[in-house]
Formats: C-alpha cells, structure tokens, sequence
C-alpha cells in the first residue's frame, strides 16, 4: 500500500506537482542518509549530501523507472555522491579537528563512538537496519518494507548487529 502510494507521488512529481515532494522525501530521506553517512561517517557533511542527493534526482528523474526500489535509487545517487565527497576529500591536505572533536576531551554524547563502532564491526546492510531501527526510530517492519526485505531478516540481521555491537563493548571494557 505505501509502496503504490510512494510510486504515485513520485509519477506525480515527474508530472510538475511539486507538492508531492515532500511525501517522497518523508519517506525516503532517512533511509537515504543513513546510506550516505554509512560511507562519510560524518553527520554534518552526511547532511549537505543528502540534500544534494535530492537536487541530484529531481534533476534525473525521468531515469527513474516506475516499480522499481525508489529508495534504493535515491540510496545509489547518495552514496555515489558520497564516494565522490570521500575521494576528493583525500586529496585534500587539511585536517579538521572539529570533526572529531569528542576524541579531544568534548565530552559530548558518545554516540560518534557508536556510530563509528558500528560502521567498523557491522556489514552495510546490518549498519542500516540498526540504524533506521535505533536511530530513526522504525518498526522492523517498516524497515523491512523500506529495504524490501522479509521482516524475519530484517529482525534476526538487526538482533545480530547488537549482539556484535555488545561484545564489541564489552572487549573493549575488559582493555
């Protein structure tokens, strides 16, 4: 049901009715920056791409074919942009401590420690589901739906990233 309704927005927006923009993007955007910070591991530039990613499909949209995963379209457009980001960022010489500032006495949450020892020990697909299950705040299912995955797989892959997660934590508690 929400998937035909995405697709009619969507068929809508190639039609000119900029209204159906922001059903789409409610839709989609999470799962999209989630796939983009997989790969910049940074919130603020993760951010700037996924808006980018946005401009960048609106422009191509008539590429996009109807019954297809919108979703993972948009996702494939973000992480392109984002594999770009991270190619041209190393070619630059600069060095920014603000990006990392918590591993220098900020003692703001803990959560880029998460976020980063999650992107280490899980696979991509483990790292999204936890993340759209744990951070974004779906249900299982509606992250199964977003990912068109089965709800099992989508329950045992998002069990098994905390467990990992969890022995992770610990093997660092007894360093």
């Amino acid at each position: 049901m929400e998937k035909e309704k995405l697709e009619r927005k969507i068929a809508a927006l190639k039609a000119g009715d900029g209204r159906a923009f922001d059903y789409v993007y409610e839709k989609t955007n999470k799962a999209v920056y989630f796939a983009i910070l997989y790969v910049v591991k940074n919130k603020a530039d993760a951010e700037d791409l996924l808006q980018e990613t946005y401009v960048r499909a609106l422009r191509a949209l008539d590429r996009y074919e109807a019954g297809t995963n919108f979703t993972g379209w948009l996702a494939r457009i973000g992480k392109n942009l984002a594999l770009n980001y991270i190619q041209r960022a190393a070619r630059e010489v600069a060095t920014d401590f603000s990006e990392q500032a918590w591993k220098y006495g900020s003692r703001e949450p803990e959560l880029p420690y998460l976020f980063e020892l999650a992107q280490k020990v899980l696979s991509e697909e483990e790292y999204e589901i936890l993340m759209l299950c744990q951070v974004a705040g779906y249900k299982r299912r509606e992250a199964a739906a977003l990912l068109q995955l089965p709800i099992g797989t989508v329950t045992w892959k998002h069990n098994e990233a905390l467990k990992k997660l969890r022995r992770e934590l610990e093997k660092e508690g007894d360093a």
